[in-house]
């Protein structure tokens, strides 16, 4: 793709030259990530919407911007593309020479609405029960998930992989049935066991499982796909006597992050966190986008301010087509929001679905996947979602440490980054507003100016030491 060609060109030049270099996206489609000319620093005085970037002021470091590979993903990545197409897909995907750099995933422990089937890891006869975990098997994931998240990982290493259950086997559950129930208190120690012997088997696969979270929006029980109810009260429980420490006992760390669901209750995340014991198996909160407010990631780190923040679950879909108001609304929040509200991690939902919104078994039939892949001929549509993430991913590198920008002047939304490798400053600039927008940043001890239209982003690269 000749922007990339670009992009390559561009990172390579401004460690020679010590210019900025920026790349923007307009609501209009007219430009998608696309290079721009040459932007000179100067001594010049700022404008009066200014931007000042503080490299000195750091935050939580980066593990990286991604999306879940579904089981609809997978299966569409492998089955409805060539070896060429699907080669080129994941090299854009993952790979950070010629490609966005995607370096955080997420996969289901079972089935979810993005499923063919539903099923758990361990399914007996209705009546039955597996207390020994002898049906246990990852077989469901070896045709398609397996494959695609281990080509992830040989193009790019340090993809970081996380799991969460859809629902507990339905033998464990208070109804005997994958949707809707709760987990019975008898089956808390084998459903912990479960989720261990998961975390062993993708380790066996050479899949290492950076993190775990107890279960996918635990409170909210889905009619028709796999769902379970666990209280703040049940989740501290079962970390606390269970899960927490089976995975402590391990030489590789698996983090625990609780919560996994809406912005709409940070009281949740925080009663589990009030229960001592199980507070100390918990390594972070984890979050959705789809009720309530991006600022609850940082009311609960101020009264967890040693628990790590992932944003873990968005979509797109057709309810909000329109690109001048959906882009700015997904670089606000799940972009410039979820990371000045400490996520260390951003994962959108489904890295890929079809022209049809799917392949999907019940739950939301107007999803959008970061990119599209038409089912019958394999070619590959860049989505909003799929522009949105690369604004970051293709700059923000892991380990890289957020740093203070100011924001919110005249609709003029940033965050900034700093990288630990080369140390190149990163700044996200989103024009919130409908009119052009001219400023100036602070970049070291010069200063650059830039316009930008309506309902636009724009990412700028330049060397922290000028």
């Amino acid at each position: 793709m000749k922007y990339l060609l670009a992009v390559m060109t561009a990172t390579a030049s401004f460690s020679t030259y010590a210019q900025v270099q920026a790349w923007e996206t307009w609501s209009d489609q007219s430009r998608l990530l696309s290079p721009v000319e040459e932007i000179i620093l100067r001594e010049r005085p700022p404008l009066p919407l200014h931007i000042e970037v503080d490299s000195s002021k750091r935050y939580q470091q980066m593990v990286g911007f991604g999306a879940n590979i579904s089981d609809a993903s997978a299966w569409l990545i492998q089955n409805r593309l060539n070896a060429q197409q699907r080669t080129a897909l994941m090299e854009d995907l993952f790979g950070r020479a010629s490609g966005i750099g995607l370096s955080f995933t997420r996969l289901t422990i079972g089935a979810s609405d993005f499923s063919h089937t539903h099923y758990s890891l361990d399914d007996v006869p209705i009546g039955q029960t597996d207390y020994a975990l002898k049906k246990f098997s990852i077989a469901p994931m070896r045709a398609d998930v397996l494959p695609v998240v281990k080509d992830a990982l040989r193009i790019n290493p340090q993809l970081k992989v996380i799991a969460s259950p859809w629902s507990a086997p339905a033998w464990m559950k208070s109804n005997g049935h994958l949707y809707q129930g709760t987990l019975r208190p008898e089956a808390y120690g084998v459903f912990a066991k479960y989720l261990e012997r998961y975390v062993d088997a993708m380790e066996a696969e050479g899949v290492p499982i950076y993190a775990l979270t107890l279960q996918n929006e635990p409170h909210f029980e889905p009619p028709d796909y796999p769902g379970m109810r666990l209280d703040p009260s049940m989740r501290a429980k079962i970390i606390r006597q269970h899960l927490g420490p089976r995975l402590a006992k391990r030489k590789k760390v698996v983090r625990i992050l609780d919560w996994d669901h809406n912005w709409d209750e940070p009281e949740a995340p925080i009663q589990t966190l009030m229960d001592p014991v199980a507070r100390r198996f918990i390594s972070g909160v984890a979050w959705h986008c789809y009720a309530g407010d991006v600022s609850a990631q940082t009311l609960v780190h101020k009264v967890a301010p040693e628990k790590e923040t992932y944003f873990t679950e968005c979509s797109g879909g057709e309810w909000k087509p329109h690109w001048a108001e959906t882009l700015p609304w997904f670089m606000r929040h799940l972009i410039i929001g979820t990371t000045r509200g400490w996520a260390k991690g951003v994962l959108l939902w489904n890295i890929a679905l079809d022209e049809n919104h799917g392949p999907h078994l019940g739950g939301c039939n107007d999803c959008r996947g970061v990119v599209t892949i038409d089912s019958k001929t394999g070619e590959v549509k860049r989505n909003l979602d799929y522009y949105a993430l690369a604004h970051a991913s293709r700059f923000v590198r892991p380990g890289a440490y957020r740093i203070e920008s100011g924001t919110g002047l005249n609709q003029i939304e940033t965050v900034a980054f700093q990288n630990s490798d080369d140390q190149s400053v990163v700044l996200i600039v989103l024009n919130a507003s409908d009119a052009e927008r001219k400023f100036s940043v602070r970049a070291g001890s010069k200063t650059f100016e830039h316009s930008m239209p309506g309902a636009s982003a724009a990412t700028f690269v330049w060397p922290a030491v000028q």
